[in-house]
């Protein structure tokens, strides 16, 4: 039987999608979605701005990108 190894895989997880808000100029909405908009693992998208100034849609399953693969050991 062949032995085990464990490896480390360098992984992203990109979710797209948009957000759609109320700002008076380009600078504002970008800076209202960095600071008032999120997603984190486990939970929803989520959004500090009142309800009725935002609204989203993005992809329920991301697109999954893996990186750099590192030998560990041999189990």
């Amino acid at each position: 039987m062949e032995k085990k190894r464990t490896y480390r895989v360098h992984t992203q997880y990109i979710f797209n999608g948009v957000y759609e808000l109320v700002a008076e100029n380009r600078e504002e909405a970008q800076q209202k979605v960095r600071e008032d908009c999120g997603l984190v693992m486990g939970g929803n998208i989520h959004s500090t701005l009142p309800e009725e100034e935002v609204d989203w849609a993005f992809d329920i399953h991301p697109d999954v990108k893996t990186g750099r693969i590192i030998f560990l050991k041999n189990k």
